[in-house]
């Protein structure tokens, strides 16, 4: 029973670090052109002139 003193605020600490790491991502703009991103995988670079 004693892991559980060490294992609960263990959790709970990483429950609470996925939270503030989500919250970065949103306002950090990560998710603002998804659709993009996933067209911009399917180009072809040879297509695109050299400059």
């Amino acid at each position: 029973m004693k892991i559980l003193l060490i294992l609960a605020p263990m959790s709970l600490a990483l429950g609470i670090a996925a939270v503030i790491a989500f919250l970065w991502t949103l306002r950090s703009g990560q998710y603002e052109d998804i659709r993009g991103a996933s067209e911009r995988i399917l180009i072809d670079d040879d297509d695109r002139p050299d400059t």
